[in-house]
């Protein structure tokens, strides 16, 4: 496909040069970000007729595989800016919603951001805290928001709060938010075990007033809307995941065959090989499930349980080829000398963000009991 190869040429230029300083550094690469908006690839959803590629969720995931064999955290920063805040105003925003933001966030103009985690409610999403309450025409919103990916550099905000707490789940609404608001206060955070080039942030509403005309979708919807909003998550991570592994293979392949050991490279030895061949299928059994799940997806059919699947799989499967990649490293896979350390410690971020396999496995289990 010409985009993946666009954007492998890409990025083996722009990224792959930089990629362990930005890791060292803990640096968003606003620069580099920028130059992906000019590629398309910040719209990758967004219809033409806002500016976008207007790609399916298949294309999509090749995309996001591509950018995660060279770096996880560009990937999960692409990830995330398409498929959470552009999707969530994509799906469920008004016209005017969608005319004043898709066309910013499609050309990268504007990055988004998309809060639902909070220092107390991670998989129990429907427990969230964050408090929006009438306030004259509009909304006064109250709480913490935190782990919320672009959240200090984000430009556009989408923001799940709850109008009706006694409803839990039925009673959260989203609103779309922008910085500079009086209340609102953002704080990078910082000393991340991987995905430390991902901008990562705590937010904070002290009562943040906002007219109606920023209410994203039905009062008291928001939850439900979200549950779309996290099925196209899962098969994004996957395909993040799919990239990771990929990466991590490529460099165990490549050291394997110029380390020698007892006169020979180590590529010979049957001990490295059976661990090559089974990071080899398990990845492509990944993408398979990724892709799966993708087409489903594109296709409008229900695709939830396959998401779940897929997104469970490939992180397994990534963290296991990763750590392979790093044994047969070696010594050296302990140091960051070689990118498999960093592959190791990004492809974690993927087995806990968009719902952690116990989640994952949750799910599954409730879609195969119910037939």
């Amino acid at each position: 496909m010409q985009l993946t190869r666009t954007v492998r040429e890409f990025c083996e230029a722009e990224v792959a040069p930089r990629a362990r300083e930005w890791d060292r550094t803990g640096r968003f690469p606003a620069e580099t970000v920028k130059k992906l908006g000019e590629l398309g690839l910040l719209g990758l959803y967004v219809p033409e007729e806002y500016g976008g590629a207007g790609l399916d969720a298949l294309a999509g995931a090749a995309v996001i595989e591509e950018v995660a064999r060279w770096d996880g955290s560009l990937a999960l920063t692409v990830a995330s800016h398409n498929g959470l805040c552009s999707t969530h105003l994509r799906l469920f925003g008004s016209e005017a919603q969608k005319r004043r933001y898709l066309p910013p966030l499609a050309s990268g103009a504007k990055l988004g951001a998309w809060a639902l985690t909070e220092p107390g409610s991670g998989s129990d999403a429907a427990g969230l805290r964050t408090a929006a309450v009438r306030h004259g025409s509009g909304w006064r919103i109250t709480g913490t928001k935190t782990f919320i990916t672009q959240g200090s550099v984000g430009d556009v905000i989408v923001v799940l709060a709850s109008t009706a707490p006694e409803k839990r789940q039925h009673g959260i609404t989203a609103f779309v938010l922008e910085p500079g608001l009086p209340g609102l206060e953002r704080r990078a955070l910082h000393g991340k075990l991987g995905m430390r080039a991902s901008d990562t942030a705590e937010l904070s509403f002290d009562g943040v007033e906002v007219g109606d005309e920023a209410r994203v979708g039905e009062v008291d919807h928001g939850f439900i809307d979200t549950l779309q909003i996290l099925e196209r998550g899962r098969v994004t991570i996957g395909a993040l995941a799919t990239g990771l592994g990929r990466g991590a293979i490529e460099q165990a392949v490549r050291y394997a065959k110029e380390r020698t050991a007892f006169g020979r490279p180590i590529a010979e030895f049957e001990a490295l090989r059976f661990m090559l061949a089974d990071m080899a299928m398990e990845n492509q059994a990944a993408r398979a499930l990724v892709h799966r799940a993708a087409w489903l997806c594109g296709q409008g059919r229900p695709f939830g349980r396959e998401a779940a699947m897929a997104k469970l799989f490939a992180s397994e499967a990534a963290m296991r080829a990763c750590s392979r990649a790093v044994q047969i490293h070696g010594g050296y896979g302990y140091t960051d000398e070689f990118p498999v350390e960093r592959y190791l410690r990004d492809a974690k971020l993927c087995e806990i963000g968009e719902g952690t396999s116990e989640i994952q496995r949750t799910v599954i289990a409730r879609a195969v009991l119910a037939g």
